[in-house]
């Protein structure tokens, strides 16, 4: 049986970090991410932004990644990042009530800085070169036209794939 687990998301950060350590000398970085879902108003028949709330935690780990290390000293309240991620359930037993509860979380796997620093620095502390963008240009990958195959069948599929920029407006207009 197939399985997979991935998370992507592009947001903001919602609070900064609350890090906290083990005994074992581990360390994890959780704080709050918003992303938005575009929804047609019924009434305006216009699209709107609703806003969904998610908690994140980073670990450090005993091979790779440090990323608790990583949160804690560039993610700040309001920041923009590209996350990926996995997605794990917490269940417990409700003190007060007794109740079973659960809430699914965010484990971070990877992030990628979405936005420019606004103190003028790079992140490693230097000066930005001032001829350097800040950031490079959109592009979509979206698969060519169909072309017909050698007898004439529009019905298969094209392998090959086109960079194009996405359509004005974003892509909030694609149902899918």
């Amino acid at each position: 049986m197939a399985n997979l687990n991935k998370v992507m998301l592009i947001g903001r950060l919602t609070r900064d970090p609350e890090i906290r350590a083990f005994g074992t000398g581990g360390k994890v970085a959780a704080f709050g991410f918003a992303v938005n879902n575009k929804k047609k108003n019924a009434q305006t028949g216009e699209w709107e932004d609703e806003p969904v709330f998610l908690d994140i935690e980073a670990f450090n780990r005993q091979s790779g990644r440090q990323l608790a290390d990583l949160v804690e000293q560039y993610f700040k309240k309001g920041a923009q990042f590209y996350l990926e991620g996995h997605l794990r359930l917490d269940q417990w037993q409700d003190k007060n009530d007794g109740s079973k509860r659960s809430r699914l979380k965010i484990v971070l796997d990877d992030f990628q800085f979405f936005e420019a620093r606004q103190d003028g620095m790079n992140n490693s502390g230097a000066p930005r070169a001032a001829s350097r963008p800040s950031a490079p240009p959109a592009v979509s990958r979206r698969p060519a036209p169909a072309a017909p195959a050698a007898n004439g069948n529009f019905d298969e599929p094209s392998p090959e794939y086109v960079d194009e920029p996405p359509p004005e407006g974003g892509m909030g207009d694609i149902p899918f």
